[in-house]
């Protein structure tokens, strides 16, 4: 402790043995009470106004205020006590521990009401999205930059503050001091042991600038398919088409191929495959499946197209395309597309449908067995 403040306990000490009347431990609770009570009087009359000065201000402002209401009061809880400490006839050690704790503690809520303040700002700013439109490519990329960037915001504040509280615990200094400028032993053990942390939390930063991935995107990874639901500070979670989750850390989206079927825009192209004799008529085809796609809903009215893409020793094979606004809709289309493709040949183009030939001229031909007599 401070030259200082052991000369001010100790004078606050022999102020306070004129009460020597009463029990010594009644006196430090009146003093400690009294303190946190004028806190509280303080706090109200502050929170009050704050309110009156924000009213008339955005949305920003009015919702950090309140979400910081209890923990200013917290804040000036601490701050009471360890000032109703020091001029309570408590002796200087156990003093001067209590305020150190208070401190500690009032460094982390400092930190705390940052924290609401980065959560409040990405708040109001995603209020001007809608990730349910129909065209949603630019709410999701706000969406992504914004919730990448709050819990990065989060992480560091809570490394700053952590190791701001620290610094203020002489047996620990050295700790906090570490973790804030990442130097000296501690600091390579500690950056060592968050490698993974760290490498995930650039990789996340990168994510927000970059954008190779945003929210409700259609992903392939690991050879599944579906919509990246939530990117954290760490990790990334993909519900796929059957509702089951895949997660996956945020450096695998900056070190692993994959493909993003919404990295510029929702629309794609579907296909769907079928085989057909050689004899089939494709003007018949291709008229009956200009027809169905035009009818379906599925279809954006962009691209429709029908070839015959490969011919096998027994078949041909033709590949249908169409366009749809997103992924899943072009799914709905293709399995559409198949089913009366299907229906169509069955029951209106029977020749379509591939058949197995034999040569029963070249079966006559052949010289019949000798008898057996």
């Amino acid at each position: 402790m401070p030259p200082e403040l052991i000369a001010l306990n100790r004078g606050i000490v022999a102020v306070w043995r004129r009460f020597d009347w009463l029990p010594e431990w009644s006196v430090i609770s009146l003093v400690v009470a009294a303190c946190v009570a004028v806190g509280w009087v303080a706090h109200r009359a502050l929170f009050g106004a704050l309110r009156l000065i924000v009213r008339r201000r955005d949305l920003f402002w009015r919702g950090t205020v309140e979400r910081a209401r209890k923990k200013l009061r917290i804040l000036v809880i601490l701050i009471t006590v360890a000032v109703g400490v020091t001029i309570s006839p408590l002796d200087p050690g156990p003093s001067a521990q209590i305020r150190a704790v208070c401190g500690f503690l009032s460094i982390l809520t400092l930190g705390w009401i940052a924290v609401g303040a980065v959560d409040m700002w990405a708040v109001v700013y995603l209020r001007r999205f809608n990730l349910q439109s129909e065209d949603n490519l630019v709410a999701r990329k706000h969406v992504t930059q914004t919730r990448i960037l709050q819990r990065v915001a989060v992480v560091l504040i809570g490394l700053v503050s952590l190791a701001l509280a620290l610094m203020t615990i002489p047996g620990v200094r050295q700790w906090g001091v570490s973790l804030l400028a990442s130097a000296g032993v501690v600091g390579i053990i500690a950056g060592l042991a968050l490698q993974p942390v760290l490498t995930n939390l650039v990789a996340g930063i990168q994510i927000a600038v970059t954008q190779p991935v945003r929210i409700d995107d259609a992903v392939i990874v690991e050879g599944e398919w579906g919509n990246v639901e939530e990117i954290t500070s760490t990790y990334v979670v993909v519900r796929l088409w059957d509702w089951r989750r895949m997660v996956l850390p945020l450096s695998y989206f900056i070190t692993t191929p994959f493909q993003n079927w919404t990295r510029e825009s929702a629309r794609l192209i579907g296909s769907a495959f079928f085989y057909v004799d050689y004899e089939a008529p494709m003007d018949r085809l291709r008229a009956a499946f200009e027809e169905i796609v035009r009818a379906s809903p599925h279809w954006d009215g962009d691209v429709q197209v029908l070839q015959v893409t490969d011919v096998t020793e027994r078949t041909a094979q033709v590949r249908c395309l169409a366009s749809a606004r997103n992924a899943g809709v072009a799914f709905d289309l293709r399995c559409e597309i198949r089913e009366k493709m299907l229906a169509f040949m069955r029951h209106e183009c029977p020749e379509a449908l591939p058949r197995d030939r034999f040569n029963l001229s070249a079966a006559s031909a052949d010289p019949p067995a000798p008898a057996r007599g």
